[in-house]
């Protein structure tokens, strides 16, 4: 290599080419680094991604349980619900035990009441439940706090403390024994109240609120063109919870229910059970009949909850 007389350019290339080897050979570790760490980290995702899924997939498997051995008892006899050890698969006498079912109580008058008292009940709340919840989220008005804090105190009063004074109102209605005791009652509760109002809080912009006041828009037109759109993940909710207490409620309907045509399902179902030589297969029959239109209600409001839900983390 040609050097200059005083050895400084050949020194100074020497340099280069050194100091450019090892930034390319620093590169090049770097590379193999993060390309272990990667591989590491991909491995390590790998295995948490599967723990993830088996931890899911057992939690459904326990979640599913209960209804699986529900069918299985339903569809054997009261000496296969003692059998030691238990019959883990489904027996022969589903549709026998379901026609016995049918032949014993008013199954499908019982469940059309359920389902009335369910589906009228439920609407009620929510349209009750969210108009108030709007007017407390978003409105400023006299005794606002008082109120809301009178309300929340109504909803740790026990339930079972409110059963005589209701029936004795329903009774000085003309409402005992009728279905509008079950729904009237029911139409407004504190505890959708309260989650709607959370809700409406973080999810209700004021910007949207006072646009459409600038627009011309009335309360009532705010609260049915605007927040409603906006409250479609809290009413799924709401409505699917709603509708399940409705649904599965025995105490106040065998109170308030003095006329035998207007059971509801539960206080039907409860027939079944009598003290003595009780037929555990034909109660579990029921039950599984009954809980299937809960299964179908739910399946239906938990996707479009689910949905409305993603739609929002999205958007944000």
């Amino acid at each position: 290599m040609a050097a200059d007389p005083d050895g400084t350019t050949g020194t100074k290339a020497a340099r280069e080419r050194v100091t450019g080897s090892r930034v390319t050979g620093n590169k090049a570790t770097g590379n193999r680094t993060t390309g272990s760490a990667g591989l590491a980290i991909g491995s390590g995702s790998g295995l948490t991604r599967f723990a993830v899924r088996a931890v899911l997939l057992l939690g459904v498997l326990i979640s599913l349980f209960p209804f699986y051995w529900l069918v299985v008892m339903a569809s054997g006899t009261t000496q296969d619900i003692y059998s030691y050890p238990p019959k883990l698969v489904p027996g022969p006498h589903l549709l026998d035990n379901m026609g016995r079912v049918l032949d014993t109580i008013d199954f499908f008058g019982s469940l059309w009441n359920t389902i009335a008292v369910a589906v009228v009940g439920t609407a009620l709340v929510l349209f009750f439940d969210s108009l108030a919840a709007f007017a407390f989220a978003k409105y400023e008005f006299p005794g606002k706090r008082f109120l809301f804090g009178t309300l929340l105190v109504t909803y740790m009063i026990p339930a079972q403390l409110s059963l005589v004074p209701q029936f004795v109102t329903m009774a000085e209605f003309g409402w005992a024994g009728s279905l509008k005791a079950l729904i009237i009652p029911g139409a407004a509760n504190a505890f959708g109240i309260f989650w709607m109002r959370q809700y409406a809080q973080n999810s209700l912009p004021d910007e949207l609120l006072d646009a459409g006041s600038i627009d011309g828009a009335g309360f009532f037109r705010l609260y049915w063109q605007v927040a409603l759109p906006l409250f479609r993940p809290a009413l799924a909710f709401l409505g699917i919870f709603t509708f399940i207490g409705l649904w599965n409620d025995y105490i106040w309907p065998l109170v308030v229910m003095i006329n035998p045509d207007k059971v509801t399902l539960q206080v039907a179902l409860a027939n079944l059970n009598v003290l003595y030589n009780a037929d555990y297969a034909l109660v579990m029959a029921g039950a599984l009949m009954s809980v299937i239109p809960l299964i179908i209600v739910f399946l239906l409001g938990a996707r479009h909850f689910l949905r409305d839900l993603a739609a929002g983390a999205t958007k944000m």
